[in-house]
């Protein structure tokens, strides 16, 4: 061999490296550190006597936990005998969250039994006045809603003392008409009339109801406004309240 020549680089060998193996109480360590890891689920890391045991508790959500244990040791209870204490913060909150309901071996349930009683609508006395009730106040506000859409045609009809058509109207001949047209009969004057209702506050007032004052009357609009038949030289108009302290009636 030449001197002056360097010897040709011989092909390395690659070698094969044996992973290196660790003990068990290593892996314990290690899965320990990567408990954190479970953040959906929470694990728990506890020994089983030479073992280890990797339990991964699964949210309320997931499938029962599934368990493994190394070196055949047994699993079943360890999560309950498991030191929570021990545990990772994410893991105990994971294992909080869970519901976990505590019943004795004895517990027993008790359900108390009672007669019940069954009672038709159309005997049940309440209930028909109730819906009775709802009737007459719907329709109380349908003829209330007509009395008012009547007396608005008659808007302009000059005031005429006595008078009873829409030739001219008084204040009490004027309401009398608009209501005989409704059905209902009142008395001639104003005085007679107010003994034809029943008084209603002005807060429950509705439109179609009377507003009596001494030596008037009108027919209440809604919203404080009314409809009348004021006085000699007027005519019937639709003008806000002016009266102090009036009675409302409902009519019908």
């Amino acid at each position: 061999m030449d001197p002056n020549l360097e010897p040709a680089a011989l092909p390395r060998a690659r070698g094969r490296h044996r992973a290196a193996h660790r003990p068990l109480a290593g892996v314990a360590r290690a899965a320990g550190e990567q408990v954190s890891s479970f953040a959906g689920r929470g694990a728990v890391v506890a020994a089983a006597g030479g073992g280890v045991l990797l339990s991964l508790i699964a949210t309320p959500a997931q499938a029962a936990p599934a368990t493994t244990a190394l070196q055949g040791q047994p699993v079943q209870g360890a999560l309950n005998t498991a030191d929570l204490n021990a545990l990772t913060a994410q893991a105990r909150e994971s294992v909080s969250a869970s519901p976990m309901i505590t019943v004795a071996a004895d517990a027993q349930l008790t359900l108390e039994k009672s007669a019940v009683s069954v009672v038709s609508a159309t005997e049940n006395a309440e209930y028909q006045a109730k819906i009775e009730a709802e009737e007459a106040e719907r329709a109380a506000k349908e003829r209330g809603a007509s009395v008012v859409s009547i007396a608005m045609r008659y808007l302009g009809v000059p005031y005429v003392w006595g008078g009873t058509t829409p030739s001219g109207f008084d204040c009490s001949g004027f309401t009398s008409y608009v209501f005989a047209q409704v059905g209902i009969d009142l008395p001639r004057t104003s005085s007679q009339q107010l003994y034809a209702g029943t008084p209603v506050s002005w807060a429950d007032a509705q439109a179609g109801d009377l507003i009596w004052t001494p030596g008037h009357i009108a027919i209440y609009a809604g919203n404080g406004m009314q409809i009348e038949a004021p006085v000699p030289g007027k005519s019937v108009r639709y003008t806000s309240i002016w009266q102090s302290n009036p009675t409302f009636l409902r009519v019908g």
